[in-house]
């Protein structure tokens, strides 16, 4: 199937004794599936509704709304060590931790940056937010905020007390990025199994990446950086992975783990196989979903999604990865990649990748084939889970692998199923 593939909804997800699946969803065999292969255009069939209610995104957590959020939450993600408790971070430059009830009534602040923090720009402010991943560095996070004065994007380590408050001249500073411009300026930071901090950065803003560094690997914009912030303990900053892709090897910077983004505001990793997911926020045309490997070029601004963008006919394709499926404008115009769901309440839904538009509030759920090593990617299956009025700004998880959406209204809601 060409580009325009229609694609059939939740394949394989249903044995005769397995989970339920919506009534409209067609089954394909899970072992081969024949859909939509890689670089798969999503179309309007491949957009299917579940049943009004089917699944339903219900706002929570809303005796704190305001206070604890401020007006535009960004990410969620659950207190290590704390499986009852969940972290939220404030566009305006406040974390805040509370009881995962949606009843809570109380919440205690992490960190407040908000004296630092610059939101001239509708896009910069406090937007990442990624805590320690071992226990010798227990009580440790690190962030991800836009600064002024110069312009820049600032990625700084803090510590924590043993209340959980973390006073703001704890700052070491890891890295500092110059922002020529105050959009595209990334945001997500995570780290990966391997140990390793991710940091999505965007080209630089503006509109076309007028300064070329999504082409340049030998700049830090329009990339996904990999390096260990640990070594910052130790005056350093952080160190290079020595498996990084441009480590003693010419044409980019050793931080570089991946290039060729527009704008990768929200990336997660797949939890059993490592797989790194990016949502690229488009600019006009396409908003892309992208498996990311070590080395990859994504093609902006070559290619916006499989378009040619500079020049728009005949654009070098040499050596660029096209993203595992991309959508039109008809569907929303930003992006917010999303999780693979791993909860229990959606049982048919687990392992699916779920993420969202900005723009339109549309939720979707892409299945896909990750070929098993001997065939490329394919899509099985894209359906919208629900149509919402929320500009979804991010998608968390809790301890149990439920999956919740922060948004620019200030409030923070649970995708849960609906009636039977």
């Amino acid at each position: 199937m060409g580009a325009g593939v229609v694609l059939a909804l939740l394949a394989g997800l249903a044995g005769a004794c397995g989970p339920r699946v919506p009534a409209n969803a067609t089954p394909i065999p899970a072992e081969m599936p024949t859909s939509a292969p890689r670089g798969s255009l999503l179309t309007p069939g491949d957009y299917a509704p579940l049943k009004p209610g089917e699944v339903q995104l219900v706002e929570t957590f809303t005796g704190i709304r305001g206070a604890a959020f401020g007006d535009r939450p960004v990410f969620l993600t659950v207190v290590p060590g704390d499986a009852d408790r969940l972290a939220v971070v404030n566009q305006g430059g406040t974390i805040v931790t509370f009881a995962n009830d949606p009843a809570v009534d109380s919440f205690d602040v992490l960190l407040d940056i908000s004296d630092r923090v610059s939101r001239d720009g509708n896009e910069e402010g406090l937007l990442g937010l990624a805590f320690a991943p071992d226990s010798s560095d227990k009580g440790e996070f690190y962030v991800y905020y836009s600064a002024a004065d110069p312009r820049r994007s600032v990625l700084s380590r803090f510590k924590a007390d043993g209340a959980g408050h973390a006073d703001a001249s704890t700052e070491s500073v890891v890295l500092e990025i110059p922002q020529p411009f105050s959009n595209h300026n990334g945001g997500m930071i995570a780290f990966g199994s391997d140990g390793m901090l991710y940091v999505g950065v965007g080209d630089g803003g503006s509109a076309g990446d007028p300064n070329g560094n999504g082409q340049n690997p030998n700049t830090l914009p329009g990339s996904i950086l990999r390096i260990n912030p640990r070594t910052a303990r130790q005056g350093d900053g952080y160190s290079i992975p020595p498996t990084n892709p441009f480590v003693q090897v010419s044409g980019g910077r050793p931080e570089v783990w991946a290039y060729g983004l527009r704008n990768p505001w929200r990336f997660s990793f797949d939890p059993q196989t490592g797989d790194l997911w990016v949502g690229d926020v488009g600019q006009g045309g396409r908003e892309e979903i992208n498996l990311v490997e070590r080395g990859g070029n994504y093609g902006w601004n070559r290619l916006e999604g499989s378009l040619c963008f500079a020049p728009k006919r005949g654009c070098d394709t040499e050596g660029v990865i096209s993203p595992l499926a991309e959508y039109d404008h008809t569907f929303g115009c930003s992006i917010t990649g999303g999780h693979e769901y791993g909860g229990k309440s959606i049982e048919w839904l687990r392992g699916i990748y779920v993420y969202g538009d900005f723009c339109s509030g549309r939720i979707w759920a892409l299945k896909y084939f990750d070929g098993r090593g001997v065939a490329e990617p394919v899509v099985v299956s894209n359906l919208q889970l629900v149509d919402t009025e929320v500009q979804i700004t991010s998608f968390g998880e809790d301890a149990d692998g439920e999956l919740y959406v922060t948004g620019f209204d200030g409030g923070v809601y649970k995708i849960v199923a609906g009636p039977e």
